[in-house]
């Protein structure tokens, strides 16, 4: 059964970029509900561990960088079948994929500077809504 919460990170070129209204409102009008949202700098430590699942990819240490190189918004977003809903929305992870009027298409400038990070399964929206918040934070 697909589960009813998703995770998202606006990551650091598209907040730098002012793109964070734009990206809202996309989510908003897709009928996700913002169940807890917070603006942070990650630690290059916190990137580390947050993305761990990657260590072992060519990729892991630029995102690692990249993540903690600026300010994100973190957020937990409401929907039936949340997950696989919010992934259809954001697009493909390289933006020159992603199908016309998806967040990614819209805003990313490349493969590594794609606006949006999203779970990919209801089990990692869990694991990653756990570790940017407590659960007093969420509505």
């Amino acid at each position: 059964m697909a589960g009813n919460i998703t995770f998202s990170i606006i990551k650091p070129y598209a907040a730098k970029m002012g793109l964070i209204g734009p990206i809202l409102a996309l989510i908003n009008e897709a009928g996700f509900k913002i169940s807890a949202i917070k603006s942070e700098k990650l630690t290059f430590e916190q990137a580390e561990e947050f993305y761990n699942i990657h260590k072992s990819k060519p990729f892991y240490n630029d995102l690692v960088e990249f993540m903690s190189s600026g300010p994100i918004v973190a957020m937990i977003l409401k929907k039936e079948n949340a997950v696989e809903d919010f992934r259809e929305l954001i697009g493909n992870t390289d933006p020159s994929k992603a199908e016309k009027g998806t967040i990614r298409e819209k805003f990313a400038d490349s493969l590594q500077k794609n606006a949006v990070h999203g779970s990919d399964c209801d089990e990692n929206a869990i694991i990653e809504s756990d570790f940017f918040f407590a659960k007093k934070e969420r509505f």
